[in-house]
Formats: C-alpha cells, sequence, structure tokens
C-alpha cells in the first residue's frame, strides 16, 4: 500500500474548474461599468488569485486604486448567485476521487476561498460529506502560503504531514506544502499564467491530467 493516506487539493483550478462562472461574474462587471467582455482564455489563468486579481487585471487598475473595492462587492454578488453554473470537476477528477475512496484513501480541500462562497459551491456539487476536510480561506487567521491551513487539514484528518500530498496550481500551493512538509503536485492542467515557472516552485511533481495523480500515487509505494 502507498504511504500516503491523504490527498489534499486546490480548489480552483486543481480540484474543481470554477473559470466560467467566474469568468462570466467578470465579465457582467465590465458591461455594467460600460467597457467590453474579455475574452475567456485571457481571464481563466487570472482566476486562482483571487477576486482582487481578477479586478484589477480586468479593469487594468493598481493595487491602491478605490475602485477595487466596489468593483469587488459587485462582483461577488454576481458571482454568489452564479456559484454552480458550469463549475465542475476537472475532466478525469470524479474517477481520481472514486478510486482514492475505494483504496481508502481520504481527500480534502485546502483552499484560500472564504468558506461562504466554498461551502455553498462543494454542497450544491454533492462534496461535502465525500472529503475528510474542507479548510477556507478565512477558516484560520492565515492562509496559503502559510502552512497552517495544510497543517489544520492534517489535523482534521488524523494523519501527519509526511503522510499527505497536496495538489495545487499556483505557486503559494506549492510553498505552503513544502512549508508544511508535505509532498506537492502541480496541476499543470489549471490555472497557470504562461509567465509563470512551474518547474522552479520545488514540487515533488507534476502532473498533466488528473488521473495522472493516481499513477504518481502509485509509484509512491
Amino acid at each position: 500500500m502507498t504511504n500516503i493516506q491523504t490527498v489534499l487539493f486546490d480548489l480552483d483550478g486543481t480540484l474543481l474548474d470554477t473559470a466560467p462562472d467566474l469568468a462570466f461574474a467578470v465579465n457582467t462587471v465590465l458591461i455594467e461599468q460600460k467597457h467590453k467582455p474579455l475574452p475567456f482564455i485571457q481571464i481563466r489563468p487570472w482566476v486562482s488569485h483571487g477576486g482582487n486579481t481578477l479586478i484589477k487585471k480586468a479593469f487594468q487598475l493598481n493595487d491602491t486604486d478605490p475602485a477595487i473595492k466596489l468593483l469587488r462587492k459587485r462582483f461577488l454578488e454576481i458571482y454568489v448567485e452564479h456559484l454552480a453554473d458550469k463549475t465542475r470537476l476537472f475532466d478525469g477528477m470524479a474517477e481520481v476521487l472514486e478510486t482514492l475512496e475505494n483504496r481508502g484513501i481520504q481527500w480534502g480541500i485546502v483552499t484560500n476561498k472564504p468558506a461562504w462562497l466554498t461551502d455553498p459551491l462543494l454542497q450544491e456539487l454533492g462534496l461535502t460529506n465525500r472529503s475528510v476536510c474542507n479548510v477556507s480561506g478565512d477558516t484560520l487567521p492565515q492562509c496559503k502560503p502559510d502552512p497552517a491551513p495544510l497543517l489544520y487539514a492534517c489535523q482534521l484528518a488524523k494523519c501527519l504531514p509526511e503522510q499527505c500530498v497536496y495538489v495545487g496550481d499556483a505557486s503559494r500551493d506549492i510553498e505552503a506544502g513544502r512549508r508544511a512538509e508535505m509532498r506537492t503536485i502541480v496541476a499543470l492542467y489549471g490555472y497557470i499564467e504562461s509567465s509563470d515557472s512551474p518547474t522552479e516552485w520545488g514540487a515533488t511533481g507534476m502532473i498533466e491530467k488528473p488521473l495522472d495523480l493516481l499513477t504518481w500515487i502509485e509509484s509512491e509505494k
């Protein structure tokens, strides 16, 4: 048997393909503000970085622009009404989760997305009671890249960090996992920008598609 007891996933861009609904919310705000909507392919790589980044990049604002707060508020109002319109598990992820469960390997979620968005989304997709833990961005005072949320997930899963692997699509995911002293996997199918260099993040491994995770776990026996 593999010595991995728990697989922890980032949410947006790793477990779930949330970009279509987030892009819809961004473009709706742009249209309301008399801007042209942006192509989905342009918005997709921004999604892993959260609402502030989505608004800043969509409206080309600097970090201190006072407009960000109101635009983000409107963006979230729209998004919460369309949380699961098109959001789905990534192709192959349903089989991954089912296989892990059948093998007696726990899986859970550690995300920087706030619980008021995470919880209803997981409920809508029928995932809430299948995961061993759902740690959101506001569950603790710290969020990724701080390792605290991952270490808390280990406590909930009743396993040691060295018995876990964390799968994510952003450098902060890998940094958090490394600082928590667990193995880390880059989800290359996720929301990675062309300017990113995932080979330099120091992850234990990389996967091109969700099903590759099963092969990787097998190699860890």
